[in-house]
């Protein structure tokens, strides 16, 4: 085999190697990604179909029941309301009539079933994505 041969399987060796990298690390971002869905959007329909996302407002009043471990409470964008349930230990802030984004999947009943649970950190901080969404919320409630 000639050199230049030689330098061109190497090329594409190199090459080959460097588009197998970058699919890998493509896929895991992909399958690492929570798209944040608000919960009149899941009462639509379009939260992702099998596949872990977002949801985020404020917990209903009166709806934190415990069960042990179990936590079962109501999210709500002053629109819609979706009944979350919980196994693990709540951040210390979280409460009801606070904000809070929780990460999970929807079970076939409706249920969103939580993986992780994050409480807003003082009384003037808001996710951004539900800040918005109790604004537009509000806004298209006004409409009504």
């Amino acid at each position: 085999m000639k050199s230049r041969h030689k330098r061109a399987l190497i090329i594409v060796a190199a090459l080959i190697m460097i588009g197998v990298a970058a699919l890998l690390i493509l896929n895991a971002l992909n399958s690492n990604i929570a798209l944040y869905v608000t919960p009149s959007e899941v009462a639509a329909g379009q939260a992702p179909k099998g596949q872990a996302f977002r949801i985020g407002g404020l917990v209903k009043q009166g709806s934190l029941k415990r069960e042990g471990l179990t936590v079962h409470f109501v999210i709500t964008d002053l629109v819609k309301d979706i009944p979350v349930s919980y196994t693990g230990i709540l951040p210390d802030l979280f409460m009801e009539g606070k904000g809070a984004v929780i990460q999970g999947r929807l079970n076939p009943d409706g249920q969103f079933i939580a993986s992780e649970v994050l409480a807003k950190h003082d009384e003037n901080y808001m996710p951004p994505e539900a800040k918005h969404a109790l604004e537009q919320a509000q806004k298209s409630e006004r409409k009504e």
